[in-house]
This record gives structure tokens, sequence and C-alpha cells, in this order.
């Protein structure tokens, strides 16, 4: 049975962003000629740099950076690197019904309350979306205060369906209603999906057009075909199908996919999460395009062809 929804909760909705497959940012400028259109937007990007070790490379500047858009060098306008810049983080949790094995929900529901009220700083602000049966609900609105979200957690329970496409799709655009520059959104499932409307295709698309990371944990992902049947809806549905589609949605976003298979994994990947936002720079660039509703694609090199350079793939 589908549990009541708190009137206080608003849902979100796919259809829209499905219908509305254009590029983000208001046109600032448009000059018309016979064949001639072109819009101005601001693009902000979020970019994580690390060594061939691993290591967070914190000292670079705004001139170790350079950014092409379609492959044509771009001119950076905006550059920050803050670490203590406080940070909008969205936690997107899976309450379906096949969180309620094994321990995933409660499991997840304790990390979370252990990383909400331990690691996250307060001049820091958390969101909290749960989903499942096709809705995703907004069970706390973004605030410092955090009782709220954790007053949340404590009462969300297992249900229902697995909308997951869905919930990725429509998820950045509440998430970049964050008020801090860096923003995240933190996804917990076991990745299973038999209830969206929109393709792994159709949500990375959407989802990439804004200028949200996505990181993703995927909890205790079902390894057993035979458990996996019972839920299949598409051929996606194996256990390589779920990682690739995790791995396509935090890849695209720019965010990272760690999988953790207990308690003792979950918290550490929280604790990597937390970490891995403090080293983030925001460049910003201003993007000059035909109007047409057409895929950018966004690349970011630095001064060091050793560095590894993160961030979303394009919009």
């Amino acid at each position: 049975m589908k549990r009541s929804r708190p009137a206080r909760q608003t849902v979100l909705v796919l259809l829209a962003a499905l219908a509305v497959m254009s590029p983000p940012g208001r046109p600032q400028e448009k000059k018309q000629g016979l064949e001639y259109q072109l819009s101005v937007s601001a693009i902000s990007i979020a970019v994580v740099v690390q060594g061939k070790d691993g290591r967070y490379i914190n000292d670079l500047t705004q001139d170790d950076f350079t950014v092409y858009e379609n492959e044509v060098k771009q001119t950076v306008s905006y550059f920050q690197h803050d670490f203590e810049a406080p940070v909008s983080l969205t936690i997107l949790l899976d309450v379906s019904g096949s969180m309620g094995l094994q321990d995933k929900l409660k499991e997840s529901r304790e990390a979370l309350r252990d990383f909400v009220d331990g690691l996250l700083r307060p001049q820091d602000e958390v969101s909290l979306l749960v989903f499942a049966d096709g809705e995703v609900e907004v069970a706390a609105p973004f605030s410092m205060d955090k009782s709220g979200c954790l007053a949340e957690l404590a009462k969300a329970e297992a249900y229902g369906q697995t909308a997951l496409n869905d919930a990725v799709a429509v998820s950045p655009e509440f998430a970049n209603r964050g008020k801090n520059e860096k923003r995240a959104i933190l996804l917990i499932t076991d990745g299973i999906e038999n209830d969206s409307q929109a393709s792994v295709d159709q949500a990375v698309e959407i989802s990439r057009r804004v200028d949200v990371p996505i990181f993703t944990i995927g909890y205790k992902i079902p390894l057993s075909e035979e458990f996996l049947r019972k839920y299949k809806k598409t051929s996606v549905l194996t256990s390589a199908g779920i990682v690739s589609a995790l791995e396509r949605f935090s890849q695209a976003t720019g965010g990272r996919l760690q999988v953790a298979a207990d308690p003792r994994d979950l918290a550490a990947a929280f604790r990597e999460i937390k970490r891995e936002l403090g080293h983030q720079y925001i460049i910003g660039y201003t993007s000059y395009k035909s109007p047409k509703n057409e895929y950018r694609k966004i690349r970011v090199v630095t001064s060091n062809k050793k560095h590894k350079v993160r961030t979303r793939e394009g919009y």
C-alpha cells in the first residue's frame, strides 16, 4: 500500500522537464539579421582537479585553466576556489520498496543522519528529496537548520516502485535553487529502475543541462539475476546495467559514482564526497551560440597535462 504524502510536501513534476529540452541560461542579448541570430548565456561549471596519485590540486589560478565549448576556446570571466565556501547540498534518497530489503533504507538513513549532523557545517544548507512510485517529493526544503532534514530522514519508509531516471531528471533543477555557488546532489539508491517515464538517455540529457554535479552512492546493488528478474522492465536491469546507468548520471554532470556494500563503505563514501566539494573550482564564461536547441560539449584542461580534470560533459 502506498503511504500517504504529508500535505506540506511538494511533488516535483517530470513532464515539464521532458517537454522543455532547451539549453539553460536566459539569453542576455540577441542580434537578428536576415539569417543570423546569436544568443549570449552565462555558463558556470564546477571543476575538480586531481593529480596522478588521486591527490586534489588546490593551488591553481584562473590562468591555469583553459575552457573549450565545442572545441572553441572560451574566455574565463569568473573564477572562485574557496575550501571554506558554504555548500548547498540536495540529498536524493531512494525510498522505493527494494530499499526496504537488506536494511538498505535503514542503514542509509542512519549514515545520512551522521553525515548531516556531523559533517555538514552551520553555514552549509541541505534539502531532502525522496522518490518512489513515480513521485519525487520535497521532504525538506533548503535550510541551514538541519533539524527539518533529520526529522524527515527518520520518518522515511520504503514503498512502491522505483522511478530512478525520473528522479535524476527533475532533481537538478530543484538543487540549482540552492543559494550557494557550490551545489551538489547526493543520490543514494540500489539502482533498481522499473517505473520511469524517462529513459536513461533522457535523464542524462536533462540533468547535465544544469550545473549541479550528481554524486551517486550505489548501495548494496543486487547481484542476483534471479532477484533482478522480479523487478525487470528493460534490458538495462542487470547488475552491470545498473552500474553503467549510475556511472552515466555522475559522469555527465561532473560528479562521481561510488559503490558501497555495507554501512562502513557508506560512511566512507559520504566523507569523501564532502571532502571533494571543498576542493571544487567554480569557473564561469560567456557562451556565444546560435539559439538552436543543440548539445554543447565542454572540455576543461589545466596547464599540467598530468592533471585529471572532472566537470560536466556539456549542456
